[in-house]
């Protein structure tokens, strides 16, 4: 008995473990990610780990401005502190797909995140010492406030109060300023490189945020076609905006899922009339105008096939013409 006991210890040590991994960096979320968070829900009573001191877990930040078209920034406010408050060594950022999938399993929305009964038991089941939410109010054309709360989980107390106000078009300034504000609560001293590194944007358009963080909320909802196409407008607005590019490439790699599991970039490719593939389906099929032969002369891969010779005029063709 005490050796079942140990061994599920260890397994539950390890899944812990794995959720910190590299393995799950990224923005979409996996089905990983929502395994380990059914897990961690089936096992809570058992699962007692105690999180590091310097643990830190960011939730969404609700959307109390009565302005819809503001929506976006709850996910998008969120992954910047994210990006930012990882680029402090001597602090251990938990990834916002945990955070997804755990809010997925038990069916709450971005305001029940933030309820002073939820948030407490969030942040133990993402071993995080320390909880960061809130939300944000006014907006144009008044001022936009964020408000935020600093809590202090094993002790279910509010430790700090970090905030940031001033006009919707400076909300890359503000985030700034609340990034330095929790770490300050937090009693982290960056050092000078990581002050440089916190200093940088994750983009330097207003615009490009929005259509990331849109890119972020579709993902979430499984609508993968149309997330990817969020992400390439924010490209198109910023393209050195590294985070929305290595989104979009996640979003490609994973594909959509169905019956018949095609990926995003074979969708694209049919959609240009163009294959990625010689298993198409005789409907499929009728789609490709664009004929082998002539791919490999765009792509120089053969030799290109002669013109045929002038031969003399007859009456009627040899061959059927080609449909297309």
């Amino acid at each position: 008995m005490k050796t079942k006991k140990l061994l599920f210890l260890i397994i539950m040590a390890l899944m812990a473990n794995a959720a910190f991994s590299p393995a799950w960096g990224g923005q979409v979320v996996t089905d990983s990610a929502r395994a380990w968070a059914k897990e961690a829900l089936a096992q809570e009573k058992a699962l007692k780990a105690v999180a590091t001191v310097n643990t830190v877990a960011v939730l969404y930040f609700f959307n109390q401005t009565g302005q819809v078209e503001l929506d976006p920034l709850q996910k998008g406010l969120t992954v910047m502190l994210i990006t930012d408050l990882a680029k402090v060594k001597s602090l251990t950022v938990v990834e916002r797909i945990r955070l997804q999938a755990l809010a997925e399993e038990m069916k709450l929305g971005v305001s029940g995140l933030v309820t002073d009964n939820t948030a407490p038991r969030v942040g133990r089941l993402l071993g995080a010492h320390w909880l960061v939410g809130g939300n944000f109010l006014g907006g144009p054309p008044s001022p936009l406030q964020i408000r935020s709360n600093v809590l202090d989980v094993p002790t279910s107390q509010i430790t700090g109060r970090p905030g940031a106000e001033g006009v919707l078009e400076e909300i890359l300034r503000l985030e700034k300023d609340l990034v330095f504000e929790i770490i300050k609560f937090l009693k982290i001293v960056p050092t000078p490189q990581e002050e440089i590194e916190l200093q940088k944007p994750i983009t330097i358009n207003v615009k490009a945020l929005f259509d990331f963080s849109k890119c972020i909320d579709l993902s979430d909802r499984k609508d993968y076609e149309q997330a990817a196409k969020s992400c390439e407008s924010a490209l198109k607005e910023d393209p050195n905006f590294g985070l929305a590019r290595d989104t979009l490439n996640e979003l490609r790699s994973l594909g959509r899922p169905g019956a018949e599991n095609k990926s995003i970039n074979l969708l694209r490719s049919l959609r240009n009339q163009t294959s990625l593939t010689n298993q198409l389906t005789p409907h499929e099929s009728d789609k490709r105008l664009v004929t082998p032969d002539k791919i490999d002369r765009m792509e120089g891969s053969r030799p290109p096939t002669p013109e045929p010779q002038p031969q003399a005029p007859i009456s009627q063709p040899t061959t059927a013409p080609i449909r297309q």
